[in-house]
This record gives structure tokens, C-alpha cells and sequence, in this order.
């Protein structure tokens, strides 16, 4: 059965810049913070497709950031806005403004790129979750981040069956600032795998069938101190729309 859409309500923080970042929230209990992927948003990752009600019913109290350059969150123009790690920057802030100090982690492909460097930065949740997200996935960002800078540069003339073009359509359909977009990619650099490695908090790695965007799951569940890995329907693109991501994420933080 799907889950009944839950009310969502909406707030507005200033990061450490004062660039401001949209917050969606629902359920009431224990505080869940799920960081959504690249050119996505909080909607589009956690709300439309039941997952964030889910959490909500079985008793989380889940806290969904559009990030910086998505959704309804600031998208500035100025490169002094996206230094090296800022996304880690924006969410040590919103978690220090919402004052969690007892809460579960968690995102999908950007988001779980984003949930290993806080990880690995010393952030302790009680247990996290990286979906869509392989060991390699974590190093080499340099050929993803090219493979998006040629998606945004070429986004008005690439055409159904190139390979950057389901890229260009998602961004497009996500209303992505194309420059704002640009200068985010450039603040991601590679995760500390060996910090990450080095952490004993359990971690669920969920990931589609079909899902080898990011390299292998399995391998990157392999790796951690205390992970569990699982596997659900899907590609990277489809897999988010599937109801056994919600029912993982549940089963994990509920055992």
C-alpha cells in the first residue's frame, strides 16, 4: 500500500555564508537527516515517491535540506559560495542550528557522497545510510565531475541518445541553475576513504540491481568496519522511485 502524502513543513536556515537552505521536515520521533542527490531535491528524492512517509510512520521525525544550488535553497552566483567541501560545511550547520545532537543519517549518490565525508569529518550519528553509492564512487570524482561540467556546458544541444543526455533532461526537469550547478561541482573533491573506513557507526549501502553509477555497493559494504549491504530494483535513475528503498532504510534503522 502507499504511504498517504505527509505534511511537510518548511523552514529556511542561513549556513555558515548566509547562503539560505530550504529544510523540509515531517513525522515526529527520533531525528533522521537524508541528504537527496545531484540536481535532485528533497521532493524529488525523499517525498514524491512515499519514503520520507514512510520513515514518518514508523516513527522518525525526518529532516530533508534542499542542498545548496537545488530545490528551493540559495543557488549564488559567486564562486566565493562553493569552497572546497561546503556542502559538509552546510550540513555541520544545519545540524548544529537544529541542535541534533542524537539523530540517523543518511543520502542517496550525492547525498551519500556527502554522508561518508561527514563520516569521515567525525560526525557520529547512531547509524547511516548510503544509497546509490559504490566504492569507487567515493574517489575519482574528477570523471564524474567532468561528465556533469559537459552535461551543463552542452545542455543546449545534446540530443536523445547521448550519453550526457538524460543528465541534461533531469536537470532541466529539476529547474537546475546551470551556473550555480557549475560551481558546486568543483567543491566536491574525493571522500577520505581511509577516515571512513576507520568508523564503526553501522551503515546500511542500498543500492539498485542495475545501479553501477558509483561503482560497487557490495564492494563498498565490503570495506566499511560495520556495514550491511542490500540490494533493491533498479538503475540509479529508477531505483529511487522504488518502494523497497524505503522499506530498507526502515528495516536498518528500526533493528
Amino acid at each position: 500500500m502507499t504511504a498517504p502524502a505527509p505534511s511537510i513543513a518548511t523552514t529556511r536556515i542561513r549556513s555558515v555564508d548566509g547562503t539560505e537552505l530550504a529544510v523540509h521536515e515531517t513525522g515526529e520521533g527520533r531525528a533522521l537527516l537524508l541528504l537527496h542527490g545531484l540536481f535532485s531535491s528533497a521532493e524529488t528524492n525523499w517525498i514524491k515517491f512515499g519514503h520520507a512517509a514512510k520513515l514518518a510512520q514508523a516513527g522518525f521525525r525526518v529532516i530533508m535540506p534542499d542542498l545548496r544550488a537545488h530545490g528551493q535553497s540559495g543557488a549564488p552566483h559567486d564562486p566565493a559560495a562553493y569552497p572546497h567541501g561546503v556542502l559538509v560545511d552546510d550540513a555541520l550547520s544545519l545540524i548544529e542550528t537544529l541542535g541534533l545532537d542524537d539523530f540517523d543519517l543518511g543520502g542517496f549518490s550525492l547525498g551519500a557522497r556527502t554522508t561518508a565525508k561527514l563520516l569521515g569529518a567525525g560526525v557520529t550519528p547512531r547509524k547511516a545510510i548510503l544509497a546509490g553509492m559504490g566504492w569507487e564512487g567515493l574517489t575519482g570524482w574528477g570523471r564524474r565531475r567532468d561528465f556533469f561540467v559537459t552535461a551543463i556546458d552542452r545542455r543546449d544541444e545534446v540530443k536523445r541518445g547521448d550519453p550526457h543526455f538524460m543528465a541534461v533532461a533531469f536537470m532541466k526537469t529539476q529547474g537546475i541553475d546551470p551556473v550555480a550547478a557549475r560551481l558546486l561541482l568543483d567543491s566536491f573533491g574525493d571522500v577520505d576513504t581511509e577516515a571512513l573506513v576507520a568508523r564503526d557507526v553501522p551503515v546500511l549501502v542500498v543500492c539498485g540491481a542495475d545501479d553501477q553509477d558509483n561503482g560497487s555497493a557490495p564492494e563498498l559494504a565490503r570495506r566499511l568496519a560495520n556495514a550491511t549491504y542490500a540490494e533493491i530494483k533498479g538503475t540509479h535513475m529508477s531505483s529511487v522511485l522504488e518502494p523497497a528503498l524505503a522499506d530498507e532504510m526502515v528495516s536498518f534503522l528500526t533493528t
